[in-house]
C-alpha cells in the first residue's frame, strides 16, 4: 500500500478496482489543521482515458508492480504495435491507444522499454530524445527581426513541428518525445 502523497510518475496503482498508471502526481501541504492533498493526473489501464483528481495525502493507495523489459519494434498496423524479445523472439502486441500519438516514432529495429503489470503490456516506454531528419521546410530567414521566431518543419516520419528559423531541410534535430518538441540542432 502506498499513500497518496508518495505517489510518483510512473506508477501504477489500484483504485476502486481499477489499474491506473500514474502520470503526474504533485503533493501539497496542509495549513494548519487542513490536511495535504495529491493533484494527480492518471490513466486508466483498461479504457486508456485520463483522470485528474484531488486525492487526500493519507488515503492508500494498492501498488501494482511494474516490470520494465528491453524489446524491439517490429511494425504495427491501424490498432496494434507488434514487439519482439531479442533474447526469447516472443512477440507482444500493444494497443496503439495505449502507446499514444508518440507511435509515429516508433522505427523498425528501434529497442523500447515495455513495461509489464503481470503479462500485460500496459506502456511503452520511447527514449526520452530522438534524433531525427527534416524532410520539409521553409528556407532559413537571415533577417535579424526574427531571431525568436519559429516555423512548422515536417520530420522525416510525417510528423510536424514548431522549429527556429535556422533549421533548413535536410538538417538533423533533437525531438524530445515527451512533449513532441524540437529541443536542438543535432551534433554531426
Amino acid at each position: 500500500m502506498v499513500e497518496a502523497s508518495r505517489l510518483r510518475p510512473g506508477m501504477a496503482v489500484r483504485y476502486e478496482g481499477q489499474l491506473y498508471k500514474v502520470l503526474l502526481a504533485e503533493y501539497h501541504p496542509g495549513q494548519g489543521k487542513m490536511g495535504g492533498v495529491t493533484h494527480a493526473r492518471l490513466r486508466n489501464l483498461d479504457t486508456g482515458t485520463q483522470w485528474e483528481h484531488s486525492f487526500r495525502a493519507d488515503l492508500r493507495f494498492e501498488e501494482a508492480p511494474v516490470e520494465k523489459k528491453p524489446m524491439e519494434f517490429l511494425y504495427a498496423d491501424a490498432e496494434t504495435c507488434f514487439f519482439m524479445a531479442p533474447a526469447t523472439a516472443d512477440q507482444v502486441e500493444v494497443p496503439v491507444s495505449a502507446v499514444g500519438e508518440r507511435a509515429e516514432f516508433l522505427q523498425s529495429g528501434m529497442m523500447v522499454g515495455i513495461e509489464f503489470i503481470g503479462d500485460r503490456p500496459v506502456n511503452v516506454a520511447l527514449p526520452d530524445v530522438l534524433e531525427m531528419t527534416v524532410e520539409e521546410t521553409a528556407p532559413p530567414s537571415r533577417s535579424s527581426s526574427q531571431d525568436n521566431t519559429w516555423k512548422p518543419a515536417k520530420l522525416a516520419n510525417g510528423v510536424e513541428i514548431m522549429v527556429p528559423q535556422f533549421i533548413k531541410t535536410g538538417d538533423a534535430v533533437r525531438i524530445d518525445t515527451n512533449t513532441i518538441r524540437y529541443m536542438e540542432r543535432a551534433k554531426k
